[in-house]
């Protein structure tokens, strides 16, 4: 004899169906579907990393090109980037040094079609993190270096997922210039 399902358990399994049922109709698609062979992954293993200045740029370069595939030469995108990597001291002790430091990574970046040169995608991404600063001097600069390889990661997440985005956009134009 099977025992009928105790209430709460039988309203989750509702509700689960309910919301399932409800966001099928919602449009919602998955931004890489097809995996390594769909229209998104295709269009963004076309792109090369133009080279970026500095060790900001280097972080950066290095985390798009693993997010990207690292294409170089006769890639049809190139991705320019320009960093603008800032530490600002916020909070100070009664002999005027710096307690709290906030590193800004900001980046204007330019996706350009290189067979005609236009300017496909051209946006901002940024990101800020917190760091102590304490009486060890090699701590603090150790603490400001993790926090611009984490900025790195991030802000080159951000500008993947657009990019991601506007591919995704554009489905089989390869990745033509917006129409106004």
């Amino acid at each position: 004899m099977t025992r009928p399902l105790p209430l709460p358990l039988f309203c989750q399994i509702a509700a689960g169906l309910a919301l399932t049922l409800g966001l099928s109709g919602c449009g919602l698609h998955p931004l890489y579907a097809g995996g390594g062979s769909g229209s998104v992954a295709t269009a963004l293993s076309q792109i090369e990393v133009a080279p970026i200045q500095g060790k900001a740029g280097w972080l950066m370069a290095n985390a798009l090109n693993d997010r990207l595939g690292g294409r170089t030469g006769n890639a049809r995108y190139r991705l320019d980037v320009k960093l603008d990597d800032q530490i600002r001291g916020l909070g100070v002790r009664r002999d005027d040094s710096v307690v709290r430091e906030r590193r800004i990574l900001r980046a204007r970046y330019q996706l350009v079609d290189q067979t005609s040169n236009a300017v496909l995608v051209d946006a901002t991404a940024g990101s800020d993190a917190g760091i102590d600063v304490v009486r060890s001097e090699y701590a603090t600069i150790a603490a400001e270096n993790t926090a611009l390889e984490r900025l790195s990661v991030i802000v080159a997440d951000e500008i993947v997922a657009r990019l991601a985005t506007y591919a995704r956009s554009r489905p089989g134009e390869a990745m033509a210039p917006a129409r106004p």
